[in-house]
């Protein structure tokens, strides 16, 4: 991606994360209220998702923009990990909130008191529903436009918070129309196991990050195979990729004919490189040449007994 593209790319994402940013910081106030009106436990815990949605939607605009600085000489791979220590702060955050919100659920089970105002926990459960579906409509264009995953990741977090809120209208109108003494603490505690999954999911991603998870196999082999294409290439092995950010990197030995002079093996390197960069352009790519047949007998991928070489295989 070249600087002209970066400059086009990184302010929309950087827009999209401050309308997020401000969303959650508007349903965060009418939510607060609506909770301390109704007493709704179903609602007290979406008020409790908005709020880490508003740390969330920060710590993606806190990503967005550390994105946008280039590897120094600390840091020369980029600073994209950081989001992944955002995350984990964050799941420490959703579990305390996942436990306080059940807790006070379970307590409530035995309760007799009925919520209050029903109407306006409703009201404000729809207003919330409306005003997500049209950021959600928003980030998904932003998404198209620049491929941004923080925005993507953050687009997915908001999908639960239409889902909450239609949990929240339910257990309302179940608890205090239907008469149905019981429903909100119940779905309270549906609520509280939800975040708990939410920060689950996201603590397990985090982790696959700092751990250097390799890329799922199809896009391995995606990548595989537009290196397969290039002319001149006899083979690849000890092929790496690891995730950090926004940003891929992948690492691999190419072979080629070993009469080739230094130049004429460095010519389809250089298009390999150029194939690589406008098939996948969020790609980092290190390239090692070396003769074709030869064997690195003290790679850490032979010692853990992973088949290199050629495309048909893992490698």
């Amino acid at each position: 991606m070249t600087q002209e593209e970066r400059g086009r790319v990184l302010p929309l994402a950087a827009r999209a994360a401050l309308a997020s940013v401000g969303m959650a910081s508007f349903l965060l106030v009418l939510k607060a209220f609506a909770a301390w009106r109704t007493g709704s436990v179903a609602m007290l815990g979406s008020l409790a998702d908005t709020g880490l949605d508003l740390l969330a939607s920060l710590v993606t605009l806190y990503g967005v923009k550390l994105a946008a600085e280039p590897a120094d000489h600390d840091h020369r791979f980029g600073h994209g990990k950081a989001e992944a220590l955002a995350a984990l702060f964050q799941v420490v955050l959703i579990t305390v909130s996942a436990v306080a919100i059940g807790w006070r659920a379970v307590g409530a089970l035995g309760s007799t008191a009925p919520t209050q105002d029903a109407d306006l926990g409703i009201g404000v459960s729809i207003v919330t529903i409306a005003a997500t579906l049209v950021l959600l409509a928003y980030q998904r264009s932003v998404i198209r436009k620049t491929g941004s995953v923080a925005i993507l990741a953050d687009n997915v977090h908001y999908q639960s918070d239409v889902t909450l809120s239609v949990g929240v209208i339910v257990a309302l109108a179940l608890e205090q129309f239907a008469g149905l003494r019981g429903a909100d603490p119940v779905f309270g505690i549906a609520i509280a196991l939800w975040l708990a999954w939410g920060g689950f999911r996201a603590s397990s991603q985090a982790i696959n990050m700092l751990m250097d998870k390799e890329w799922p196999d199809k896009q391995r082999a995606a990548f595989l195979e537009v290196a397969a294409r290039q002319s001149g290439l006899k083979g690849i092995h000890d092929f790496r990729t690891r995730h950090s950010g926004t940003h891929d990197f992948a690492r691999f030995h190419m072979e080629v004919d070993p009469d080739l002079s230094v130049r004429d093996a460095h010519d389809i390197v250089e298009r390999v490189e150029t194939a690589l960069r406008q098939a996948f352009p969020k790609v980092e790519v290190l390239i090692h040449l070396d003769p074709e047949g030869h064997v690195d007998t003290d790679s850490e991928l032979a010692e853990a007994d992973v088949t290199p070489h050629w495309f048909g295989k893992r490698v």
